[in-house]
């Protein structure tokens, strides 16, 4: 089937329904056309990497591929993000967390630390930065997960503007995505995510978080609408 003409203006996920990773691979070429011609290649250099460590890799009825692709698709089209570097960190923002075996090389003592050098080697400091602010830590296996999360993204964003551009995006898809999603793991992911709502809102309102007002009461009123989905799958009668 034909791409449609008016794939830019479609909604990401009514994209991924229709068209599947390549809809998206193909809305991401447009969007990346509002950058130079080095900004590009470095683009494009980040998504093929992302592609090759999330090759095999699956999220519910899609490739992983795809969960990135959006992320960084709203970055530039909602979010009117130009930052590169930030664009490209939103494009491997799970790579050191699920690959950081391959990203690394065999035989590294902290395959973590390790990972985040090589991107830094690949594409610069800032943006092994910005990955490792949106990369969870080991948690402690005595406390609660889902406590542990929250902590660890108010205190890693607290601290990174920038990143927290990358995981609201990141937030905002796993979110509102839940309704494309079957099975235990739905309500799962509400409880997880609902208490993070509030925190979102915090760190998006605040002077220092790099986004245009427009931008942060569209960001507001996605928040609104994945609150809304949480309490809907949460709190409905047994």
């Amino acid at each position: 089937m034909d791409l449609p003409p008016y794939l830019a203006t479609m909604p990401m996920h009514a994209i991924t329904e229709i068209h599947g990773e390549r809809g998206l691979l193909a809305r991401f070429r447009l969007e990346i056309r509002a950058f130079d011609p080095a900004a590009r290649d470095r683009l494009t250099e980040a998504l093929d990497l992302a592609a090759d460590l999330h090759r095999d890799d699956r999220r519910a009825r899609e490739p992983y591929l795809n969960h990135l692709l959006r992320v960084s698709i709203r970055m530039m089209h909602h979010y009117q993000v130009r930052d590169v570097d930030v664009i490209v960190a939103g494009l491997l923002h799970d790579t050191v967390e699920d690959h950081p075996d391959e990203l690394a090389g065999p035989g590294a003592s902290d395959p973590t630390a390790a990972a985040l050098t090589a991107l830094a080697a690949r594409f610069g400091p800032r943006v092994a930065r910005l990955v490792g602010a949106v990369t969870n830590p080991q948690y402690d296996p005595d406390r609660d997960r889902h406590v542990q999360y929250r902590e660890h993204v108010a205190a890693s964003l607290e601290r990174e503007p920038w990143a927290r551009v990358i995981k609201v995006s990141d937030f905002t898809d796993n979110g509102l995505g839940l309704v494309y999603t079957i099975g235990p793991k739905v309500a799962r992911s509400a409880a997880k995510y609902r208490p993070l709502v509030p925190v979102f809102r915090d760190l998006i309102s605040r002077p220092d978080t790099p986004l245009p007002a427009p931008v942060k009461r569209h960001i507001f009123a996605q928040l609104d609408l994945a609150e809304e989905r949480f309490n809907a799958i949460l709190d409905a009668p047994n």
